[in-house]
């Protein structure tokens, strides 16, 4: 099978998502404009962010969308994987935060 779940015309139809519900996709357009654009940040600095939070979340539409636009910010590659490792070590930190419920169960089991 050829067929891929995520196909780049999903991607590019994006702007469409507020088709059934066109207040809801408006205000969400609304935010995301002034959450992405520059601010206190550079369009830089959270187009970095985004690249990792979208290749932690595995959304391969947003790792697209933000690979493109940090090549056309003049991002190097070797910015854009020191961005997505800071996204796993994040990723790996929190997997092992949580592991103090694990250890706190063990302590408690073993009294």
């Amino acid at each position: 099978m050829s067929e891929n779940y995520y196909e780049k015309a999903d991607l590019e139809d994006f702007p469409n998502i507020g088709e059934y519900a066109p207040e809801a996709g408006e205000k969400f357009f609304e935010y995301y404009t002034v959450a992405t654009g520059a601010g206190k940040l550079s369009e830089r600095e959270k187009s970095l962010i985004a690249l990792a939070v979208a290749t932690v979340r595995h959304c391969p539409y947003c790792i697209d969308a933000y690979t493109g636009k940090c090549l056309s910010l003049g991002i190097g590659k070797d910015e854009m994987m020191e961005a997505v490792h800071v996204g796993a070590a994040m990723a790996a930190g929190d997997i092992l935060a949580h592991a103090t419920q694990m250890r706190k169960i063990i302590k408690k089991k073993e009294m």
